[in-house]
């Protein structure tokens, strides 16, 4: 057991970076749980436990995030949820066959650095727009004050390992949640007990979800879920030996499992890895507490989940998200020494990030304009050589 978690820490910029994936995470949570009728014990239960998994596993700040192109689809469709259990199963063993085939190691040779970056910039992007547009505005005249107190905290002591900035935000948002948004019976009536629920995918749910919910979203997950994702962990923590099949594997892991929990669909993400590494996380310690929040709320007040959501309120979630997303999009600046590379990556960004479907447009385009070039074509064929 102490070999397992040997090199994992849990000092306080840990547990600064323990929020910073949540203003990415949470909000997709709650609106497939309200959307879809999920039962919520389920999915924070087994969502904290993949957290777990996944931060003992790598041993650095890997997450586990919702499948944001499944999310969006039951957030707006109203999906249900044997539907959205048999699409998380068929993402799993789809993305297994990936694995075994080698197919996924073809991709990842295949599509370039520049076009990686532009993905990032891309989700960027989204995220940023999504901060400002939605998050922060959220609580009106109060959500804008509290939002520049947390913009503020987190401009101050963004890099301080001293005092590391995303517990003073969290701080400040459960403190304006229960003085405005939640009282005290009301808490107290949320408190109770609750496990997930097993259930059992059958062959009609699963051909469903594919159909709807799998095929939409593994360009996606191969472009940030994957490539991305690797990309970053090697950049940032070349000592842990992250391959595109490690995170394959147990991205189809966790999507196995899920479903016979009630849990929802999930992946990595290159996103997550800038959140809690931009708030101070540098080991599995960040997810493993991130992951202990969400069991927690799950087994003790998913019985007042209307209470629950207003725990950590919007704008907060907002200035978490928007320190996120200017971390992705300053990733682009690894390939500006290439002119074309740069260029490639901007496009693939605006791509990914203006127009429905981009991750799956600006990966292809981005690609093929690549190789189309004589750089492209040029590195291509030395590929071929060696």
């Amino acid at each position: 057991m102490y070999n397992y978690f040997k090199g994992i820490k849990f000092d306080r910029n840990e547990w600064s970076g323990a929020f910073g994936d949540i203003g990415t995470d949470f909000p997709l949570i709650v609106g497939m749980i309200l959307a879809a009728g999920l039962d919520s014990a389920s999915v924070l239960v087994t969502f904290g436990v993949m957290q777990i998994f996944t931060g003992s596993f790598y041993k650095m700040p890997m997450p586990i995030q919702p499948l944001k192109a499944m999310a969006t689809i039951v957030i707006t469709q109203k999906i249900s949820p044997n539907i959205l259990y048999g699409g998380g199963l068929a993402i799993g063993i789809s993305m297994l066959l990936l694995n075994i085939t080698k197919l996924i190691d073809w991709i990842s040779r295949v599509v370039p650095k520049a076009v990686i970056r532009g993905i990032q910039l891309g989700l960027g992007i989204k995220l940023g727009l999504l901060a400002l547009q939605d998050y922060v505005i959220a609580d009106g005249v109060a959500g804008y004050y509290l939002a520049a107190a947390a913009f503020l905290l987190a401009i101050f002591l963004i890099g301080n390992r001293k005092y590391p900035p995303a517990i003073f935000i969290i701080m400040l948002g459960m403190f304006y949640a229960f003085i405005f948004k939640v009282d005290a019976h009301s808490f107290i009536n949320a408190v109770g007990i609750h496990l997930p629920q097993i259930h059992t995918p059958t062959w009609a749910d699963i051909l469903t979800g594919f159909l709807i919910l799998t095929i939409p979203q593994i360009p996606l997950s191969i472009g940030n879920s994957i490539l991305a994702t690797n990309q970053i962990a090697n950049d940032w923590y070349p000592k842990h030996t992250v391959t595109i099949r490690k995170i394959s594997y147990t991205f189809s892991l966790v999507n196995l499992i899920n479903p016979f929990f009630s849990g929802i669909p999930t992946c990595h993400g290159s996103g997550g890895i800038v959140g809690h590494h931009t708030f101070g996380g540098r080991t599995g310690g960040s997810v493993i507490i991130y992951g202990c929040l969400y069991i927690f709320l799950g087994l003790f007040l998913s019985q007042g989940f209307d209470t629950l959501v207003h725990i950590f309120p919007l704008p907060i979630l907002g200035i978490l998200l928007l320190f996120e997303s200017l971390g992705l999009m300053l990733l682009v600046q690894d390939v500006t020494d290439s002119k074309s590379s740069f260029m490639i990556a901007l496009l693939v960004g605006l791509i990914s990030g203006g127009i429905q479907y981009g991750f799956v447009i600006g990966l292809f385009v981005g690609t093929l304009i690549y190789y189309a070039t004589a750089k492209g074509l040029t590195g291509l064929n030395n590929d071929n050589n060696n």
